[in-house]
């Protein structure tokens, strides 16, 4: 894996690295519109945060008082894993990946132009959320005294919606054998006729 940091993302998808279409490649149904995206991802992701805050609340809520301080510090850290979040992303390519910031719209993606099986796919969309998010969580349940993994858990965990969404699409939408390949901001699966089409 070859990482290129490419700065600030101009919004022209169009400049975006990306290989050729694939014969026969099929786009992922998925929103057209990136804002739309984002409004999807930003809802999948409160009710994500609400859903893990409710019984973390009821197993751990006498220890926010006394522990508000290290509950503060797990939220900050969250933010600090974006960076460490694309990353993980980006060493499940083989290739070379490049990564776009824009952080006053919080945004930070990598793209890569090859193409990847439906479950190197999945892996390299849920690694950094397992990572960064859902084991802390699940240390800071078993170990309400850990306060600081389980407010990262759940932050770090809704922060990644929008991977989750890719999840389900591969896991729904490509067939046993399909390869995916992401061109501009569309995600698309074709299944290969041969060994160069891998």
């Amino acid at each position: 894996m070859t990482l290129h940091y490419m700065g600030k993302f101009n919004k022209e998808t169009e400049t975006l690295p990306h290989g050729e279409h694939k014969p026969n490649a099929v786009k992922f149904k998925e929103p057209e519109n990136p804002k739309k995206l984002a409004l999807i991802a930003n809802a999948a992701s409160i009710v994500i945060m609400i859903v893990l805050a409710v019984p973390a609340f009821f197993r751990c809520g006498e220890l926010i008082a006394d522990k508000l301080l290290e509950f503060y510090l797990g939220i900050i850290l969250s933010l600090l894993t974006l960076f460490p979040h694309e990353f993980m992303h980006a060493i499940c390519f083989k290739k070379d990946v490049y990564m776009y910031t824009n952080l006053s719209q919080g945004m930070m993606f990598v793209v890569g132009p090859e193409t990847m099986s439906r479950c190197r796919f999945v892996f390299m969309s849920l690694l950094p959320n397992l990572i960064f998010g859902i084991i802390p969580y699940l240390i800071g349940m078993l170990f309400p005294e850990k306060i600081f993994l389980l407010s990262l858990g759940i932050l770090a965990t809704g922060m990644g919606a929008g991977d989750y969404l890719n999840i389900f699409n591969a896991l729904t939408q490509m067939p046993k054998g399909a390869r995916t390949y992401l061109y501009q901001f569309n995600s698309y699966w074709y299944i290969p006729q041969s060994e160069t089409d891998i």
